[in-house]
């Protein structure tokens, strides 16, 4: 008789823990899904999954939570689609190769994932580190460190003296010549087995540096650096693993090589003329355009020592054509999702890019929804994340104001739910 008691506690309890749901009371709704904000929404959340959008405030169950954002504007949580969580710019960081260790890097990682899940991005790519990148997604999902979702390419990968050599700049002594273990390759043979040293170390996705780059210690930032015959072997040894490529770009011609090899995305895309426009479109390339960098990069260049004397000449030509190339490819009609390489400019403002896109033509409705379901449709994820709806992953977050009248509020994140756990609020 104890036992059938005790049975009969036990699964009482555990029909109302498991019964038990978060209704969201929504001011204002932006489902990612609509074009128009809606008001007076419920969201009903059970577990980590949206259960369910109702009209109106609904009424909880006696034993469900009730989280009132009835003057917030509430929306899915934010996707960036080019960060690097590994390091911070700050003048004359090119000798932290020399001075910090795996571990230094791997705390300061953890405070910049905080730092951007408290600003209201759930989701993040991470194209390019020292592989500290996959142990941090591996705590994050853990539970054993707060961060956003990530997506990560590992080491991203260069050809020798490119943007991701990670020797650029080193005495002629310690130099050495890293290979495709280290993400370094010359030829087709190099760049399968570069991908596929990606893959053995835990990464989701590719990064390669089609052209130089500005912040990299090389003279050029334009200058294609793969043959489009290499980078046609990494995208197909890619799609063997299940991986889809992202190709950092700043000139025409290696963007061009890229897009025609196959990648998934063009990063920054500086120098992008209408043919390459036109590639994009035709073979459904994405734009990540990450304008914040290039204003950054281009503003911390006119500070004295603060980077090297071959990138000041290049980051002070980038600032100024980045955000022109990207009102360009919007209104070619070319498919953009929201990145901004948080890194090169201090983590936590990533908000400052959906300013420069609207401030570039994009309406603002537009730009949110290419910090969400478009970069959710990038990564291959939309069936989970990227909109509020039924059936979708909990990720959502709340601003105070209508960033709709002004995305300067998009800073003004209040609330953050990540897979149905509160994080702030």
């Amino acid at each position: 008789m104890r036992k059938l008691f005790l049975l009969f506690f036990a699964n009482l309890f555990l029909s109302t823990a498991f019964s038990q749901k978060t209704f969201i009371w929504c001011g204002t709704l932006i489902d990612a899904i609509s074009n128009q904000p809606q008001s007076s929404k419920t969201i009903i959340i059970e577990k980590n999954k949206i259960v369910e959008v109702r009209d109106g405030y609904a009424q909880p169950g006696k034993d469900d939570k009730v989280i009132d954002l009835k003057k917030m504007t509430v929306m899915p949580g934010l996707m960036d689609m080019h960060v690097h969580l590994e390091g911070e710019t700050r003048k004359g960081g090119y000798v932290d190769r020399f001075t910090m260790n795996p571990e230094d890097i791997a705390f300061e990682a953890a405070g910049h994932a905080q730092t951007t899940l408290m600003a209201g991005f759930t989701t993040v790519r991470d194209l390019g580190g020292s592989g500290v990148n996959i142990a941090l997604r591996n705590a994050i999902n853990k539970g054993l460190v707060v961060g956003p979702r990530i997506f990560t390419a590992g080491k991203a990968i260069a050809t020798t003296g490119g943007h991701a050599d990670p020797t650029n700049g080193f005495r002629k002594d310690i130099m050495g010549d890293p290979g495709p273990d280290k993400g370094v390759v010359n030829g087709v043979d190099d760049c399968r087995k570069a991908v596929r040293q990606r893959y053995k170390e835990g990464a989701d996705l590719i990064k390669i540096t089609a052209t130089g780059g500005v912040l990299s210690l090389a003279k050029n930032g334009q200058n294609p650096q793969f043959t489009e015959e290499e980078m046609r072997a990494i995208v197909e040894t890619a799609k063997d693993y299940g991986f889809k490529v992202a190709a950092h770009a700043h000139g025409a011609e290696g963007m061009k090589r890229a897009i025609r090899a196959g990648v998934t995305s063009i990063e920054h895309g500086t120098y992008m003329d209408d043919e390459a426009m036109d590639l994009m479109k035709k073979f459904g390339t994405w734009y990540v355009p990450t304008i914040i960098a290039g204003k950054s990069s281009s503003d911390s260049a006119k500070v004295p020592g603060y980077y090297a004397d071959v990138v000041v000449p290049k980051a002070l030509e980038v600032g100024p054509h980045i955000q022109a190339t990207f009102s360009k490819a919007y209104k070619a009609g070319v498919k953009i999702a929201f990145g901004t390489d948080a890194g090169v400019y201090p983590h936590g403002k990533n908000y400052l890019e959906f300013v420069y896109m609207t401030e570039g033509g994009m309406p603002p409705m537009e730009a949110i929804k290419a910090a969400t379901i478009s970069a959710a449709t990038l990564l291959g994820v939309e069936d989970k994340l990227g909109t509020i709806q039924k059936d979708k992953t909990a990720d959502i977050i709340a601003i105070d104001g209508d960033p709709l009248k002004d995305m300067n509020l998009m800073k003004n994140v209040v609330f953050v739910m990540k897979e149905g756990k509160i994080y702030k609020q």
